[in-house]
């Protein structure tokens, strides 16, 4: 033992005089490892390529993946179904490291969503009309109660069923449950026109049936709550009440979805429905609407030639129609009627001249259409332009424009009998109280024609959507609803709110535009945590376009913000520019927000939007360009940090601004762009209307033709060339939406009014007009020909994120698609 010991002693003083030169050697020969490498990026799907070619007007081309649109190949469906199956993974595992930013976002931006208890009320009659949405249902239920009823409920919640436990006595009556109808249309609720009739007796509505790709009309009865068993009609798409609620008239579409046939049917009655009008023109289209008093449904036959108006006399709607109006080029119209005159807006040409802008013509009811004479009101003046009119009984409400300001004037009706047109100030309006910075005012559906109140949902970048309703006989007025993102609530439609900060006390109308600057508090206004500038940027032509630019006061750094650029320039319609409070991730991290009006687009008059379609819709594109640079070379955001993003046929608009300039973005968002054109429009697989030709062009018209395969994004992509990194969002949703259908209703004529036939009563909640949706297999065309044809960067990645039917009505998972688009910005611009 101790032998062992002393040799254990021995080798420990061994051990000790040896250690440091062992240090020695072993620091000598160390070699540090090597960091393992990151994993490899995913490499993107690559879909079979079968070429086939194409020739129009002598010109040929060929194209590897239009096997994506045969939809009626099977075998092509099968390998769509494999592609897009990779498509979706190889998104996820980019996206894959952002799943915390992601969850982060979605977090913010679901807690930012309003808590509405219902839609603001519309009180028609002795109606309180709205919608709410009941706990654990997905879909909303419209209701109404008597407004006396409701004047004695001072509860704040939401009562059950609407039971007011303190009297005892039901006051709410359901008249539709949404999630009923689901199980009706195999769990999918989707609804297009609603109308109650003028008697309160009936509710006429159009629902999406997915089995047979149409709209299909049911009328219920309120007293009952049952169906009636006629009209049951498919494939509607506009309808009408007539003879006080007891005649509906509807249209119905062909195979093409062509609004061509109105019928009339008598509530109640055994006999089948009358035909009352067919249109034979497959160029021809038809919408109807009832004037506000209920005294009329005005018949609109427009075609790309022609607008001819006829009115029935709605009691007696079989009595036939009668023409008042008729104009050789396509215009917009839309007719009311006022104690005995018939009222036309219109922007038809005036004595063979082109106009640029809207006007109001008046004329007797009983003349003959060759004795008829439409006098106009009000004289052309270049400082307020109409952009649009609403009728009550004794009230004549316009939406002008002053240079780039919106305004809302009152003017007291009958108006005065003149010969002569007459100045609009002559008349003594009176301009209603608006917030700064309005870049949209959207009426509301002001369905009682007798009622002194009318709404309006005021829009501006620095407030959220406020309901107003503007009392014009007393000069008062009350802001209904509006989310404020300060106290994180909501005002409360049940009765009262027992929270001062959310009644607005009444406010005499005032001679200005806006209210003093201090009173802004009122509106809700974020103008003290963000700012909002226009800029005039000069396009490669010399014209002028505006580019709004929305940032964080705090955030704001010259040279070293990044930026999204949001662009539409299509239709004519007003570029989105209200607040979104998903966009508000944006703004706190520091980016920079702007919009560019291009041409094409709204705001400008006709003449704008002529200048920006067919074979000028290269200046929107150019338009877009310049102010992208504009953003870059004055620093307002830094280079190489702006992003592009564009819907519908924004997308067409951003994407052909990356073929021209594909280094001018960093990143870019297409959300169910139009992308394809040449195909779409030779070869229509959705249903297209005059109107999608009118604005992209007629392949049959060579002129209109070679613009076409000259802006086309799909036909342009350059090779060898490394392109930004772009999201491409889409949906195996093909069926044409409402909106579609909404900007063809424009064209027929219905111009504010048209808000009537989209709304559930009462008002549609976030409908935004759009044109139609494009098919998924157009995003998947591109993104696999700028795989294909673009230089490869994983850190310009290109990805398709496809999304399903039920985000466009699921606020939440619209915050999740939302939170990823906004994730892959912020990646890319941080890679």
């Amino acid at each position: 033992m101790r032998h062992l010991l002393s040799c254990v002693r021995h080798n420990q003083l061994n051990h000790r005089r040896i250690t440091p030169r062992i240090h020695f050697i072993l620091c000598a020969n160390y070699k540090p490892q090597k960091p393992q490498p990151p994993p490899a990026p995913p490499s993107p799907p690559k879909p079979p390529k079968k070429p086939v070619s194409f020739s129009h007007h002598d010109e040929s081309w060929e194209d590897s993946y239009s096997w994506m649109s045969q939809l009626n190949d099977k075998v092509a469906m099968r390998h769509m179904d494999v592609y897009m199956e990779q498509e979706e993974k190889y998104t996820e595992a980019v996206m894959s490291d952002t799943e915390r930013l992601q969850s982060k976002l979605q977090s913010e931006m679901g807690s930012r969503l309003s808590n509405d208890l219902s839609t603001p009320i519309l009180r028609w009659g002795p109606w309180l009309y709205y919608r709410r949405v009941e706990e654990g249902k997905q879909y909303p239920v419209l209701c109404r109660r008597l407004a006396r009823a409701n004047e004695d409920f001072i509860s704040n919640k939401s009562p059950s069923a609407g039971f007011d436990f303190t009297s005892g006595k039901r006051i709410e009556q359901k008249l539709l449950d949404y999630n009923e109808e689901a199980e009706r249309f195999g769990g999918y609720a989707y609804e297009e026109l609603s109308e109650v009739s003028p008697d309160h007796r009936y509710l006429a509505y159009t629902m999406y049936d997915k089995d047979n790709d149409c709209f299909k009309l049911s009328v219920r009865d309120l007293n009952f709550g049952s169906l009636c068993s006629k009209p049951q009609a498919d494939w509607v798409s506009n309808i009408a009440w007539g003879k006080d609620g007891q005649a509906l008239l509807y249209v119905v579409t062909d195979h093409c979805k062509r609004p061509y046939r109105i019928y009339c049917s008598m509530i109640g009655s055994e006999q089948d429905d009358v035909l009352l009008l067919e249109e034979p023109s497959e160029n021809g289209y038809v919408s109807i609407r009832h004037t506000k008093d209920f005294q009329f449904v005005t018949v609109h036959i427009f075609s790309t030639t022609s607008s001819k108006i006829f009115l029935i006399d709605a009691a007696d709607p079989l009595s036939g129609m009668i023409p008042v109006w008729e104009c050789e080029a396509q215009a917009h119209c839309i007719v009311e009627h006022h104690q005995g005159y018939l009222y036309l807006f219109t922007d038809a040409a005036k004595d063979g001249q082109s106009v640029d802008h809207h006007y109001l013509l008046r004329s007797p009811v009983n003349c003959s259409l060759n004795g008829r004479k439409w006098e106009n009101i009000f004289s052309d003046d270049s400082e307020i332009i109409i952009e649009d009119v609403d009728f009550s009984d004794k009230h004549l409400v316009l939406i002008v424009r002053d240079g780039r300001n919106f305004r809302l004037c009152s003017i007291s009706l009958p108006l005065p009998s003149v010969k002569e047109e007459i100045k609009l100030k002559e008349l003594s309006p009176q301009f209603l109280p608006l917030p700064k910075n309005v870049s949209q005012i959207t009426p509301g559906t002001n369905c009682d024609y007798y009622s002194s109140t009318m709404q309006f949902t005021i829009s501006s970048p620095l407030m959220p959507d406020a309901v107003v309703d503007y009392d014009l006989s007393s000069g008062k007025w009350n802001i209904v609803q509006q989310q404020n993102l300060l106290h994180e609530r909501t005002k409360v439609l049940y009765g009262s709110s027992s929270s001062a900060s959310f009644i607005q006390s009444p406010r005499n109308l005032g001679s200005n535009n806006e209210v003093n600057p201090e009173n802004h508090s009122m509106w809700n206004d974020l103008s003290e945590f963000y700012a909002c500038e226009v800029h005039d940027v000069t396009s490669y032509d010399g014209i002028i376009v505006p580019l709004t630019v929305v940032y964080s006061r705090k955030r704001i750094k010259q040279a070293e913000n990044p930026g999204l650029l949001h662009g539409h320039g299509a239709y004519g319609e007003i570029l989105d520019k209200r607040w979104h409070s998903e966009l508000k991730s944006l703004l706190d991290r520091g980016w920079v927000i702007a919009y560019a009006d291009v041409r094409g687009g709204g705001g400008g008059g006709k003449r704008w939007h002529h200048d920006g379609r067919r074979t000028k819709k290269i200046n929107s594109i150019y338009d877009y360009i310049s102010c992208a640079k504009f953003l870059i070379e004055k620093e307002i955001v830094q280079d190489n940090k702006l992003a592009g993003r564009g819907y519908s046929a924004g997308g067409l608009l951003v994407a052909s601004a990356i073929n021209s300039c594909p280094g001018l973005l960093r990143a870019a968002v297409l959300e169910v762009p139009f992308l394809d054109p040449t195909n779409t429009l030779l070869n229509p697989i959705l249903p297209l209307t005059p109107a999608d030709y009118e604005e992209f062009g007629y392949p049959g018209d060579i002129n209109d033709f070679l613009a076409i395969r000259k802006y086309s994004p799909y036909d342009n992509i350059q090779k060898d060339i490394l392109y930004p990194a772009i999201l491409v969002t889409s949906s195996f949703n093909t069926r044409p939406s409402c909106l579609g259908l909404c900007f063809l209703l424009t064209l027929l004529g219905d111009l504010m009014l048209f808000s009537n036939l989209f709304a559930i009563i009462p008002g549609g909640m976030g409908v935004k007009p759009a044109p139609i949706l494009f098919g998924v297999w157009e995003a998947a065309k591109y993104v696999a020909r700028v795989r294909e044809y673009s230089v490869y960067d994983p850190k310009h990645p290109v990805l398709l994120n496809l999304t399903a039917d039920i985000v466009e009505e699921n606020r939440y998972l619209h915050c999740k698609e939302s939170a990823l688009e906004t994730a892959f910005l912020i990646k890319m611009m941080e890679s």
